[in-house]
């Protein structure tokens, strides 16, 4: 498997550990078996980052903000952008009428595939895989595969825009904002540019990038930035506040207007007319 099939097995790793925890913020029972077969290997690597808690933290809140924007909104059209292993279809809730597209390497999507079908496992809700690459034409692919341009929908990047440029993750935005009516909503997850360039951090982005998957877009001003390319942000959360694990967070929250601090955004926005 490819560089960022191993992230995806990473991810997995975490959710696994949080998973078995007493207090977990989350049941994922695949994470286990999807994190094989260097997941738990790259997170022992990575240990000292917060990566667990991180990545802990982001799954509930994108399960709360995917849940809740379903309920309020009644969106039923949803897309998942480079999910990796990823199993919300399998563990979650859904409205009847609702339908999920999975964008992402078909390498990928087939192992996952081969993976949950060992395991007897079925998904909640109707699941369309469409096999693209992002950096290439996936909107039509996503069109051939059946999504609906015309429906309002909600997208889903979780773990993705740390590994793009500046200019690849606008791009993305405005490409996603552009595809589908406006009121259409987004969760996604950013890290600060401060983050990527604080004396803490080096050591954690010196080894991604030795791995081959470094982490190249952060952002301070996460609203600004979004709204440059598309989108309004209804919902901004850092690790550690409410709704976003607070008193799981190891580190503690610092105010948005205290400078030169590390930070980690999770947010959802939505499209304007």
């Amino acid at each position: 498997m490819d560089d960022i099939s191993y992230t995806a097995q990473w991810t997995a790793a975490a959710r696994a550990l949080e998973t078995e925890r007493a207090d977990g913020l989350f049941r994922d029972p695949f994470a286990r078996a999807l994190a094989e077969p260097r997941g738990f290997e790259l997170l022992e690597r990575y240990q000292g980052a917060a990566v667990s808690d991180f990545i802990a933290v982001r799954t509930r809140y994108m399960d709360d903000a995917l849940t809740r924007l379903l309920a309020d909104t009644g969106h039923r059209q949803v897309v998942q952008l480079a999910g990796g292993m990823d199993v919300r279809t399998h563990r979650l809730e859904w409205p009847a009428d609702a339908i999920v597209y999975e964008v992402d390497h078909g390498a990928l999507i087939d192992e996952k595939e081969a993976r949950l079908a060992a395991l007897g496992a079925e998904p909640k809700v109707p699941t369309v895989p469409v096999r693209a690459d992002l950096a290439g034409d996936w909107p039509t692919a996503l069109a051939a595969a059946g999504f609906d341009p015309a429906r309002p929908t909600l997208w889903v990047a979780e773990g993705l825009v740390f590994f793009l440029t500046e200019q690849q993750v606008g791009g993305l935005l405005e490409t996603v904002a552009g595809a589908a009516p406006a009121g259409s909503r987004l969760v996604v997850d950013m890290t600060s540019a401060t983050l990527l360039r604080h004396p803490l951090t080096q050591p954690f982005l010196r080894t991604l990038r030795e791995d081959g998957t470094p982490w190249q877009f952060g952002t301070d001003e996460p609203e600004k930035f979004l709204a440059g390319h598309g989108w309004s942000v209804e919902d901004l959360r850092q690790p550690g506040e409410p709704g976003a694990g607070e008193g799981r967070w190891p580190y503690p929250v610092t105010a948005r207007e205290v400078r030169g601090v590390p930070r980690n955004w999770l947010l959802s926005a939505v499209t304007w007319a």
